[in-house]
């Protein structure tokens, strides 16, 4: 392999768990253009498998979703040891005094509105990284 050719195993994977398909697509297109490898989970139940299965790098976390919300998914996955390091960053239109608060208190690592800033979010992404 030549040297500045990325290897596949150095691409960061990032989960990204949102009910609504077109929020789901934006943030894959967005991020897509990036060295990132994009997985996809559409509620609480499948992100919570993909978690155990893929054990990505990063999960981008809707917070409003049926069966599980985002907030049951991190405190599920804070609890579990092996799981635990992964970052979860809140990407939500819960923008209410105290919902930040809540993401943070249920284990996630960040929060990000929507609609996301298409120009802002990558580099939103990359700090969860470094």
């Amino acid at each position: 392999m030549q040297a500045d050719q990325p290897d596949s195993r150095e691409k960061k994977k990032i989960l990204v768990v949102d009910d609504n398909q077109d929020s789901r697509e934006l943030v894959m297109k967005i991020l897509g253009k990036k060295n990132y490898q994009l997985l996809e989970a559409y509620d609480g139940e499948d992100a919570l498998n993909k978690i155990m299965t893929e054990k990505p790098d990063l999960v981008l976390m809707d917070i409003s979703m049926p069966k599980i919300d985002g907030y049951e998914v991190t405190r599920r996955v804070k609890a579990m040891e092996e799981y635990q390091d992964i970052p979860i960053v809140a990407l939500t239109a819960h923008a209410m005094k105290g919902d930040c608060e809540k993401a943070l208190a249920a284990g996630c690592k960040g929060y990000i509105t929507k609609p996301i800033n298409i120009r802002e979010f990558s580099q939103q992404i990359k700090q969860y990284f470094q």
